[in-house]
């Protein structure tokens, strides 16, 4: 007789990561999938083809609402919460909080009040454990300092990251570094918004020096990852999903190298890049529009986030791939939908 599959509930499926999440434990074959969207009539417009005929179960409900969440949650073995409110800024920070915080105290619970829920799998952010000293990778182990940020988004994910870790029920948290590859162009996909602009001839020069530092993972390796921690992370565990640490000078010198173009012949010194930011955020004040720059984002290119996998790779079998590798594939997908050219 074929064993009944586990039930999976997915939060933020029709995100970047969260779609990539939901091929991925489709392809496994051994799940059941059940998608949390705030309206079912946007199903459609929010979800890819491939999810849409995939067998995937649609719910309507919304992370801020908990009587929708434990509804969602019955009958479910897993709960998988990938929802965040991912930005550089906003114009009101308190979305962050909302979303980010509120949202997760509303996930715990609810898995509180299913009986049938054995593990409950978090999304976090390398944000949450604060920056890495320079010419230093950090690990699970470091504490943010909880002083000073960069964005209200990091705030934000720090105070998820403290309800999550001091919450009485069976949780795996994992810290994902900075996520790129093929899907959704969202603000949580930001390579893909520099390299559009870069391709486009928006972004003549380097973005600083390439003092900066980032831990750079493929959002099919994330995934996978999230599939591991479901089935091997052990309850209270945290693992850093990450992946190469380099800079956005990286990104650019190993984009050109991959699509034969002239690298940038200079840089942008960070401070205008900061003046231009802050002038961007005032005009989408303005105009409600959304900047593509802002000044919080540039304070963060001004810090270290380098961080090392090697508890991951060891007890999850995470494998992230090199940043070449990632990278042409995620150019070959932007210029198939004419995104870029090249």
């Amino acid at each position: 007789m074929e064993e009944k599959k586990a039930r999976v509930l997915v939060t933020g499926g029709s995100g970047f990561l969260g779609g990539a999440l939901i091929r991925a434990l489709l392809r496994s074959g051994r799940y059941e999938i059940r998608a949390l969207v705030r309206r079912i009539g946007s199903v459609a417009a929010d979800f890819d083809p491939e999810l849409l005929s995939g067998g995937v179960e649609f719910v309507a409900g919304d992370v801020l609402d908990l009587e929708s969440l434990v509804r969602a949650c019955d009958g479910c073995q897993a709960v998988i919460h990938v929802a965040a409110y991912v930005k550089s800024w906003a114009p009101d920070p308190a979305r962050f909080f909302q979303v980010n915080v509120g949202g997760l105290k509303n996930v715990i619970e609810a898995v509180k009040a299913t009986a049938s829920i054995t593990k409950l799998v978090y999304t976090s952010s390398f944000f949450a454990l604060g920056p890495s000293k320079y010419g230093e990778v950090a690990d699970e182990q470091q504490v943010h300092s909880g002083k000073n940020f960069c964005t209200e988004y990091e705030r934000s994910k720090l105070e998820a990251d403290i309800v999550a870790r001091n919450s009485e029920v069976p949780i795996v948290l994992l810290y994902p570094g900075v996520i790129y590859g093929s899907g959704r162009i969202t603000r949580g996909n930001i390579i893909a918004d520099i390299l559009i602009e870069r391709f486009n001839w928006r972004l003549p020069g380097y973005i600083g020096f390439g003092h900066d530092k980032f831990s750079f993972c493929h959002v099919e390796d994330v995934a996978a990852g999230h599939i591991a921690a479901l089935e091997r992370g052990a309850p209270g565990e945290r693992f850093i999903l990450g992946g190469p640490n380099k800079s956005l000078e990286d990104v650019f010198n190993i984009s050109a190298s991959l699509t034969g173009t002239r690298r940038p012949w200079f840089h942008i010194p960070l401070w205008l890049v900061y003046v231009y930011g802050y002038v961007s955020t005032v005009f989408a004040r303005i105009a409600g529009v959304e900047p593509v720059v802002t000044h919080p984002a540039v304070s963060v290119i001004k810090q270290q986030w380098a961080y090392s996998s090697a508890k991951a790779e060891r007890l999850l079998g995470y494998k992230p791939r090199s940043l070449e590798d990632g990278l042409a594939e995620m150019l070959v997908f932007l210029k198939d939908r004419q995104l870029i050219t090249y």
